[in-house]
């Protein structure tokens, strides 16, 4: 047997360099590659497969509430862009042309796609005509493009992968409820499918989405204690309704403005995996959303009966769990160890010849290490008991980070002590002010991640001005 002696390399020291660390994962786990084209990954088959898990598991979510897949054009005509100011001025800096086709130059620009409520409203003022075809509940899933400045895989890359959904309701209520309704589907997606808590709220006026009314927010914290934005959803009202001409005759027979809502997530969502689960050793997957959920490695496999038991028990688990059978010969056991641990396999099951002799496997969970041996007649049993309870230990583990990572303040000195000293949520009243977010983002770094819907009085003063403050906002260092 051919080996390589060669086992996988070590990462950088997460608690050391943080950044290095993640990026070493996204590479060494195969998730994806940097490209000639600047800016842009690559995504591998293995990171393009957790996207197709959080893909799938969303898509049956939005389904249940109505929401029809729909394709638009990537190219939007300048024209279209300007038509509602603060939306063109808000995303003005980022957005990428086209000016030539072919040999020739074009009469008017073309924007690559940075998001695309302009072209579906332009649409819906076509095909909007009565209170009959309300409510238009449609999303895409594609790609958008955004001239980012820095960037880094799957967090922040000039071209990403989301899905945008864009819906018209015939009521301010109805349009307002929807808008939550997706937030919660969103907070059901991380909390249940990539075991990560959320904090749900309202974002600031600074930070709100170019365009909207309302934008709420779904805020994740990472393993160094920065803060990452996870999914959005606004509320437009009649902004973009009203800039694009979309009307529709009401139940009385009069023309009427819709209310409108977006939102969406992205594969920024991979990036949130990583940094909320993973360690030195590499990542942690979550077992519903992680590509292969059981990996069986053969100990001594050039034994007689060794591979022939490994593919039996692979042609049983395999009905129910995704399992990966390693029959490489080129690798060392030791070796593949490491890579399964290195891709955050939740489950790996050793087989050797004394095990199959004695009816029996080694059980490792990635989560803990832990190591158990378990009768090869109550595998399947215990795979699934196994599966079940490290997606909990996941959530629970990332619940308590959180817990230990937010703080109180109630002044200044206070909230850059404790930010220092502890990165990741700080609560801390406000007043409403731009003035003073500014001023709290200058002196501390931190950005207002939202207005919790769950408000706490904390005291009756904002932290930056002194002046009366009823809200109670969670700031944080952001991705």
């Amino acid at each position: 047997m051919k080996e390589n002696k060669e086992f996988v390399k070590e990462v950088t020291d997460i608690e050391e360099d943080f950044a290095k660390w993640y990026t070493d994962i996204v590479l060494k786990a195969d998730l994806a590659d940097y490209t000639d084209t600047k800016g842009c990954i690559a995504i591998k088959p293995y990171g393009y497969a957790i996207w197709e898990n959080i893909q799938k598991y969303l898509d049956e979510k939005i389904k249940e509430v109505g929401v029809k897949n729909v394709y638009f054009p990537v190219l939007i005509p300048e024209s279209l862009l300007q038509k509602e100011k603060d939306h063109v001025e808000g995303f003005a800096p980022e957005v990428a042309w086209v000016t030539q086709g072919g040999q020739e130059e074009l009469e008017e620009k073309l924007c690559i796609r940075p998001t695309s409520e302009t072209i579906f409203s332009n649409l819906y003022a076509k095909w909007l005509k009565s209170w009959r075809d309300l409510p238009l509940k449609y999303n895409q899933w594609c790609n958008v493009l955004r001239w980012e400045k820095e960037t880094r895989p799957f967090l922040r890359s000039r071209e990403f992968l989301w899905q945008e959904g864009h819906t018209l309701h015939e009521t301010e209520k109805e349009a307002k409820e929807f808008t939550i309704k997706i937030l919660n589907i969103y907070q059901d997606l991380i909390e249940n499918l990539l075991a990560i808590p959320v904090l749900k709220g309202e974002k600031t006026e600074k930070e709100k989405f170019a365009g909207a009314d309302n934008t709420f927010t779904v805020e994740t914290l990472m393993h160094d204690g920065r803060a990452l934005q996870s999914g959005t959803s606004h509320y437009f009202g009649q902004n973009f309704t009203k800039a694009f001409d979309i009307k529709f005759q009401n139940r009385e027979g009069k023309e009427e403005y819709p209310y409108q809502t977006s939102w969406g997530v992205t594969t920024r969502l991979i990036g949130a995996v990583i940094m909320a689960h993973g360690d030195n050793r590499g990542l942690k997957l979550p077992p519903k959303v992680a590509p292969i959920q059981v990996v069986i490695v053969p100990i001594a496999m050039h034994k007689e009966g060794v591979e022939d038991k490994a593919k039996e028990i692979y042609e049983v688990l395999n009905k129910n769990f995704r399992t990966e059978l390693d029959l490489r010969d080129n690798y060392s056991t030791g070796y593949k160890f490491n890579d399964w641990e290195l891709r955050g396999v939740p489950v790996r099951i050793e087989l050797g010849p004394r095990d199959i002799e004695n009816g029996v496997c080694v059980v490792v969970r990635r989560d803990t290490l832990e190591k158990t041996t378990v009768k090869l007649d109550e595998l399947q049993e215990k795979v699934e008991e196994l599966l079940d309870d490290i997606q909990k230990n996941m959530y629970n583990e990332c619940v308590k980070r959180a817990e230990e990572r937010t703080t109180v303040a109630k002044n200044m000195d206070e909230f850059e002590k404790n930010i220092n000293e502890n990165q990741g949520y700080v609560k801390a009243m406000w007043c409403g002010k731009e003035e003073c977010e500014n001023k709290i983002k200058e002196i501390t770094g931190a950005h207002s991640r939202c207005i919790p819907f769950e408000q706490e009085k904390i005291s009756d003063h904002c932290i930056c001005c002194g002046e009366k403050a009823e809200k109670m906002v969670v700031w944080g260092r952001q991705y």
